[in-house]
């Protein structure tokens, strides 16, 4: 059974390279462009199991407010955060949660999926 992910990144390209990029490694690969779009996602699919989101998005909620809104909504959803512009302390994430910096490989990505939701 394939791991369900949802990838929440407002920039179209490095979105759309993600995506691809996990599919090739077997995952199914939900994509959103903001927080709002992530929540309805959620709502909808309730087969996600990680949602991978970077920090700086446009709208009324980052992606620091979408994991904890997660966390809170979804306990058992697991949650990578990322951000090319910002160390963001581990602290600050939602337990259990994780950090990974850009620019990131594809391959650690996966590697952290995988080993997230085993």
């Amino acid at each position: 059974m394939k791991i369900s992910v949802l990838v929440v990144e407002d920039e179209a390209l490095v979105r759309m390279d993600i995506v691809e990029q996990l599919e090739e490694r077997g995952f199914e690969v939900y994509e959103a462009a903001n927080a709002r779009e992530a929540i309805f996602i959620l709502d909808e699919t309730p087969d996600i199991r990680l949602v991978f989101t970077d920090v700086d998005m446009p709208g009324s909620m980052d992606g620091l407010m979408l994991a904890a809104a997660v966390r809170d909504r979804w306990p058992p959803i697991h949650i990578i955060v990322t951000s090319g512009h910002r160390q963001v302390d581990p602290g600050s994430l939602p337990k259990g949660s994780r950090f990974v910096a850009k620019p990131y490989t594809p391959d650690a990505i996966a590697a952290a999926i995988t080993a997230m939701t085993i």
